[in-house]
């Protein structure tokens, strides 16, 4: 059975979200269910159930160091490292003003918006139009902003879930950077998460990606010790050499 786009795959009281990769079938993301820690039985039964629908791949959301020990025991490996930045939401600075203006994003927008994104990201963070939908659809409530000039140059996608606001995604075009615009755009989303009684915002940003990180820590955010991590295993069988 080819996978779906979204599927839960269960093992006692393991559950596990998975999805093809920016629309890939053949590469699967796998993401704990909150709630449900992953075990590496429960871990080892995914793989076996994605390998049985054709997935050559898999990749895991950017997890918590106590989520990953499941799967490092099962063969995977680091992919990519990401810092994990917090900030409570008790004091927020008043928004910026900037050049560009701050609406509300459309999906008519979505062309513009991964224009800006592909610009903005190296290739394995790019998104596509199914990861920029699951982005919008990964909380119970979200916001979708767009920065725009004569285009769109830059937007943001902010996530709520109880009283926890979710950065999910921020680009902003490289002819635009330098100009405030990441900033307004960090600010309006956390004015947005506070007036919905949001307590604490959390973000990450890859490891070495030194400009969004100076970024988020001039707003407030702070560093969480430990991080977050993409892990990644092969699901081929390995060929035998001579």
């Amino acid at each position: 059975m080819p996978m779906r786009r979204a599927d839960v795959v269960q093992w006692g009281a393991d559950r596990l979200r998975v999805a093809a990769w920016r629309g890939d079938a053949s590469v699967a993301v796998v993401t704990p269910v909150p709630g449900h820690p992953p075990t590496p039985a429960g871990v080892a039964h995914t793989a076996e159930v994605l390998a049985a629908r054709g997935v050559d791949r898999m990749l895991t959301s950017a997890i918590p160091p106590d989520e990953q020990a499941p799967f490092l025991a099962h063969g995977f490996a680091v992919r990519e490292r990401l810092h994990l930045l917090s900030r409570a939401l008790d004091v927020v600075p008043p928004p910026t003003l900037v050049t560009a203006r701050l609406r509300r994003g459309w999906r008519r927008d979505y062309p513009e918006v991964l224009t800006v994104d592909e610009l903005a990201f190296s290739s394995f963070w790019r998104f596509d139009r199914h990861a920029l939908l699951d982005a919008r659809g990964a909380t119970p409530s979200n916001q979708f902003r767009v920065a725009e000039r004569d285009d769109v140059v830059g937007y943001a996608i902010t996530g709520r879930a109880g009283t926890t606001c979710y950065l999910q995604r921020l680009a902003v075009h490289p002819d635009a950077q330098g100009h405030g615009i990441g900033s307004a755009l960090v600010l309006d989303a956390l004015h947005w998460a506070r007036a919905r009684r949001a307590t604490v915002a959390l973000v990450n940003t890859q490891v070495g990606n030194d400009p969004a990180l100076a970024l988020y820590e001039r707003l407030g955010f702070r560093r969480q010790a430990g991080g977050l991590a993409v892990l990644e295993r092969s699901l081929r069988p390995a060929r035998a050499t001579a």
